[in-house]
């Protein structure tokens, strides 16, 4: 198992845990950096995150950014960092259903503008760790990201 060394907020559908409070979760090793993740919990991806992030004891609160929403000024962080193009899920139900106009010409205005109307159409989860910003779920890219 990989030891964690910094603090975790993990942001997604619901809280992760019974007990954990949707705040930054300090590791007795810590840095001063934090973990948040933001997705939305039902889907295959996001329990496979969540399971990954339990199997490797990372403390994390977790929230439900369909029910909560997401800041406009973070999800215009997030685009910034990442591109609109990594976090806007084309491939999904919710974005393949939108109208032909909406889907068309897209920017980063346009991006966030249907992101934020549209949670599920963000790519899930989002982490963020310190100043690093991770988007889906991959294991070896979380591991190295948060060992």
């Amino acid at each position: 198992m990989m030891t964690v060394r910094s603090s975790l907020r993990v942001m997604a559908i619901s809280l992760a845990k019974a007990g954990m409070t949707p705040i930054s979760l300090m590791h007795p090793n810590s840095r001063a950096s934090r973990l948040s993740s933001t997705s939305i919990a039902v889907w295959d991806t996001v329990k496979k995150a969540r399971n990954w992030l339990d199997q490797n004891r990372v403390a994390y609160a977790f929230h439900d950014y369909k029910k909560q929403g997401v800041p406009e000024d973070r999800l215009r962080d997030w685009v910034a960092a990442k591109g609109w193009d990594v976090l806007l899920n084309r491939r999904g139900t919710t974005f393949r259903k939108l109208d032909e106009v909406a889907k068309a010409d897209i920017d980063a205005d346009k991006a966030v503008a249907i992101m934020l109307a549209h949670p599920s159409t963000i790519k899930r989860p989002v982490v963020e760790h310190g100043d690093d910003l991770l988007v889906g779920f991959d294991p070896a890219a979380w591991e190295a990201a948060l060992s």
